[in-house]
């Protein structure tokens, strides 16, 4: 089975992974922050700005996997502020689908993520067999 590894150009590209790496059917995304692609942090103290970033470079990483929001099987949230829930929510369901097509998933809530800026992060397993 191939593995196939990828930093989409629209996603910016990482220091030391890849965004993308696909084993066969099974398709694994690191997690995406609220990373313009040319590397600036989008929406500094925003939720719904960063959150939406943060769903553009995950929906952009499994295009280049071939892929689509329908073909999440999993997702692993990160967040700082429990006071972004809701939003949180909302904006997952705009950009992911909704309940009855909802990936299965993990939030936790920490103190802080890498950059100090960061409010959220989406790691991300897809299925395309």
């Amino acid at each position: 089975m191939p593995i196939k590894r990828s930093n989409p150009p629209d996603v910016g590209a990482p220091r030391g992974y890849h965004h993308v790496v696909k084993a066969g059917n099974t398709v694994y995304i690191a997690g995406q922050v609220a990373r313009a692609p040319d590397g600036s942090t989008v929406g500094k103290g925003d939720f719904t700005a960063q959150a939406n970033q943060v769903f553009t470079n995950l929906k952009a990483c499994l295009r280049a996997a071939g892929a689509s929001a329908d073909n999440l099987v999993k997702t692993t949230v990160y967040m700082t502020r429990p006071q972004d829930l809701e939003e949180y929510r909302r904006i997952r369901a705009q950009h992911i689908g909704n309940e009855d097509t909802a990936p299965a998933s993990t939030l936790v809530f920490i103190s802080r993520l890498a950059d100090p800026d960061f409010l959220i992060e989406v790691e991300a397993v897809a299925f395309t067999g």
